[in-house]
């Protein structure tokens, strides 16, 4: 009997590699969140960060249960006080204070946008990749807004934590798409 081959959903293909190699992808994956958390514009009560934008990229090449356990992985060095969230903190107090909400979104980001890039919303079509990434960045801004308006008031956390965002979430929405059709370009030059 022959086995149907079913298309890579990532050009990475993670899902095709061995327990170590995707071990090392998490590893790799948290360092690559740490080193985005530290491109920021500082602003009260919430700082810009590329922090999202990594997430989604880590969604979309991992899939949803590595990405998600990745995201998981480095919010865990987070709790532990490792420096690795926007600005180089650490510690529990971070989950508990304005960007609590917007943590907590973090993973269920990697979780949605890995869900759909494995159902084809990926590198092969970039403008699905978008929609799932900004989709992905409007449920952090609602679940982080929420979050702040317990802390603030609903007024001001709309003001101050979901509408300086919007734009730049789907400009890292676009950012992320474009990322993964010249990656798959990228990789697909290199296997010939």
């Amino acid at each position: 009997m022959t086995e149907i081959a079913t298309p890579a959903f990532s050009p990475l293909r993670l899902e095709e590699r061995s327990l170590a190699y995707k071990a090392s992808a998490v590893l790799f994956g948290t360092i690559g969140l740490a080193v985005a958390s530290r491109i920021e514009v500082p602003m009260v009560p919430v700082p810009i960060t590329m922090q999202t934008f990594a997430i989604c990229m880590v969604g979309a090449l991992y899939g949803a249960r590595l990405g998600t356990l990745t995201v998981l992985a480095w919010l865990g060095q987070a709790m532990i006080g490792l420096p690795v969230l926007a600005g180089g903190a650490g510690g529990l107090a971070h989950f508990a204070g304005p960007t609590g909400g917007y943590l907590a979104a973090f993973p269920l980001m990697a979780l949605l946008v890995g869900w759909f890039a494995e159902r084809g919303w990926n590198h092969q079509r970039p403008m699905l990749a978008f929609t799932s990434m900004l989709a992905a960045n409007l449920l952090c801004l609602a679940l982080g807004g929420a979050w702040l308006a317990g802390l603030i008031g609903l007024e001001k956390a709309v003001t101050l934590g979901v509408t300086p965002f919007i734009l730049g979430g789907a400009l890292k929405s676009a950012l992320g798409a474009a990322s993964l059709v010249a990656l798959d370009r990228g990789w697909m030059r290199k296997k010939r």
